[in-house]
């Protein structure tokens, strides 16, 4: 650790502007959990004391009593274990739980208001979804054929409600989330084939992982129930999760991870709405 980090840490309880810096800056440059509660013990914090502040800092509950999670090495999600998780005052039921790769689809973690207003605060800002291209740069795919849009992180106060919501259900912080994308397929509307990590090979890699690091995670939310089609399909396991409000499908996995290969299908009869949420090992920020 340089001098640098070391300033901003003093024997105080408030959470200055200089101590949050510290603390968020660590954990961009790699610093793991244990690494910093090593830093504020010997500057005399209390190790409740400094569990709570970086609990609280980079918004992930209980992060204290997980040591687990590596900065350096990249964090991952804790998988939801069947057959319910108790988040935000809500039962969450893991109706299915795949190992191969990492899936589960979630019942009950959207309220339908919470869906409705979704689709609603995205609704004037939708324009054709876009992919990115090896260099990292934003571009129309064939493959993508529908309309969407991306809010910021903690952009509203229902936003900031998912967000916590799913830091909880996953045991990963706010922070490492990227900004919700709400997207809206048509009738006969789709998105073939593809995987969410992003390609250690492909020559842009360093820049798409500059800030946050790889992919780890995807939840998808439904919300709204398609008349016809446009479930997620897993061609790897045959697997097709249908596109229910208020449900979601999680899954995870590893930069070249082939079997997370998935498919949005066609819509045959009314419209789909979701809401995607992409993980990241490190802060997104």
């Amino acid at each position: 650790m340089s001098k640098r980090k070391h300033a901003p840490i003093t024997p105080q309880v408030a959470i200055t502007p200089e101590l949050r810096d510290w603390i968020l800056g660590s954990a961009r440059s790699g610093v793991d959990i244990a690494g910093m509660l090593h830093l504020m013990r010997n500057a005399g914090y209390a190790e409740g004391q400094a569990k709570r502040i970086l609990s609280k800092v980079l918004d992930r509950p209980g992060l204290g009593m997980d040591l687990s999670f590596k900065g350096a090495s990249g964090a991952r999600t804790k998988h939801p274990t069947p057959p319910f998780v108790e988040v935000d005052g809500r039962q969450v039921n893991v109706s299915v739980a795949v190992e191969t790769p990492i899936i589960r689809v979630l019942d009950n973690l959207l309220s339908d208001e919470e869906c409705d207003a979704l689709i609603e605060q995205s609704r004037p800002r939708m324009q054709r979804a876009l992919t990115l291209d090896a260099e990292g740069r934003q571009q129309l795919d064939p493959r993508r054929t529908n309309n969407g849009m991306f809010f910021n992180l903690g952009e509203t106060e229902l936003l900031e409600r998912i967000e916590q919501r799913i830091a909880e259900l996953v045991e990963l912080p706010v922070s490492h989330g990227e900004g919700m994308q709400i997207l809206n397929y048509q009738r006969h509307q789709q998105y073939e084939p593809h995987w969410d990590w992003f390609d250690p090979k492909q020559q842009g890699f360093s820049q798409v992982t500059a800030h946050g690091g790889q992919r780890v995670a995807s939840i998808i939310m439904y919300l709204n129930t398609p008349t016809r089609g446009g479930g997620t399909h897993f061609p790897h396991v045959d697997l097709t999760v249908t596109a229910r409000r208020g449900s979601a499908v999680y899954f995870a996995y590893e930069g070249g991870d082939k079997p997370s290969l998935h498919a949005g299908l066609p819509v045959l009869e009314g419209e789909k709405w979701i809401a995607t949420k992409w993980l990241r090992e490190r802060p997104y920020i």
